[in-house]
């Protein structure tokens, strides 16, 4: 197979997995913006993601977040998911929006709120079952604002029993992607801020624990691809919640901010292994300007833009290059690499797998921008309320 067709492989086999919440209405903590044709249940979420996968062919999974997915028939969400193509991906539990977790959910003070956030996670491992998903994806808003406030050990100590617990209950095929945040909402401390907490407590955890890399997560100036490639290398990287930022964590569309931090992250995926092992490449994000499912395309389009980039990256030349302490060459060999025009070369890709070469002007074409407007009137729209 020469290089060119072993891009074009890679290519085709990739798989973003794309977040329910992104088709729903969002905003910013002050407002949420409300769009005409926003799904207004978990069945037109996936009929969403349906487009977004028959446009560009490399987003096949979508993820759930519970309660804002939940129904009462989960068995029956993944047959609908299933008749459109689609197969449901990582489950996200919510300890954020209940008024009982104002001091935090897991590492509550109280005993009795800590029972009632585990209970919380334990139900999406039940939901895992009945849905046939393999990844709880957990994220804590748990931290304090002020000195003193809490024991910062004891809430450790509480964080890693209820760790504990969720993780016994997953069966042996299931995984626990547990994610981490600089701060925001706790500005003292937050009980999971960075990757190295992370990674403490699934290393205690087990085989069944890694750690979720989320690009929108860090302080400025933080080296993500270091940390990418440390987790690959201790085989502790579970996936990805793609998103960029400029400022603080702002769910913007993957590669927006910094295309070239995306590059690079992906050159670790590429040269880590993980382009083809059990890396989860998710998007987390939400689009409150534009609209939902052409924005959701065009971070999928970035990602496979990136990835395409990583991937053109001569291998040998940058060895010869570092091996001679060639400077200057070695970093021409990645500025080579993604200065190159990829677009061309997807275009092929999405022909040779029977698609349209341009997803955001198919889409555009199919009609189902309009179709929705008309037809989803009346009813309470999907979002996470403000």
């Amino acid at each position: 197979m020469t290089e060119r067709a072993a891009v074009k492989a890679a290519l085709k086999t990739q798989a973003v997995e794309t977040p329910s919440w992104a088709y729903g209405n969002s905003g910013t903590r002050f407002k949420v913006f409300a769009q005409q044709g926003v799904p207004r249940d978990p069945r037109e979420k996936l009929d969403d993601a349906a487009k977004v996968h028959e446009f560009t062919g490399v987003a096949p999974t979508v993820a759930l977040h519970i309660p804002w997915d939940r129904v009462d028939d989960y068995a029956a969400l993944a047959r609908h998911a299933e008749e459109r193509g689609l197969r449901l991906g990582a489950v996200n539990s919510n300890t954020f929006q209940d008024d009982d977790y104002r001091l935090g959910s897991v590492c509550h003070p109280d005993a009795a709120v800590r029972r009632k956030a585990v209970d919380h996670l334990l139900e999406c491992v039940g939901i895992m079952d009945a849905t046939g998903s393999k990844d709880l994806k957990l994220w804590f808003a748990d931290g304090t604002n002020y000195p003193g406030q809490d024991d910062l050990r004891a809430r450790q100590d509480r964080l890693a029993e209820a760790l504990a617990e969720v993780y016994e209950r997953l069966r042996d095929d299931q995984r626990m992607l547990l994610e981490y945040k600089l701060f925001e909402p706790a500005f003292y401390a937050t009980d999971v801020p960075d990757w190295g907490t992370a990674y403490a407590h699934c290393l205690k955890l087990g085989p069944k624990a890694q750690v979720v890399v989320d690009t929108g997560h860090h302080a400025p100036g933080t080296n993500i691809e270091f940390i990418v490639a440390t987790l690959l290398r201790e085989g502790k990287l579970g996936g990805f919640d793609f998103n960029s930022r400029f400022y603080a964590d702002d769910d913007l569309m993957v590669g927006a901010a910094d295309p070239f931090q995306l590059f690079r992250i992906m050159y670790e995926v590429v040269r880590g292994g993980g382009l083809s092992g059990d890396v989860a490449f998710m998007l987390d994000q939400c689009h409150n300007v534009e609209a939902k499912i052409p924005a959701i395309i065009r971070s999928v389009m970035n990602v496979q833009e990136a990835t395409a980039k990583a991937l053109l990256v001569d291998r040998s030349a940058l060895d010869e290059a570092q091996r001679a302490g060639d400077v200057l060459a070695a970093n021409a060999v990645l500025m080579d690499a993604f200065s190159t025009d990829v677009r061309p070369l997807l275009r092929e890709v999405r022909e040779e797998m029977g698609l349209d070469p341009d997803p955001m002007g198919a889409y555009a074409r199919s009609g189902w921008a309009e179709k929705i407007v008309a037809e989803r009137v009346g009813g309470e729209q999907a979002g996470w309320g403000a």
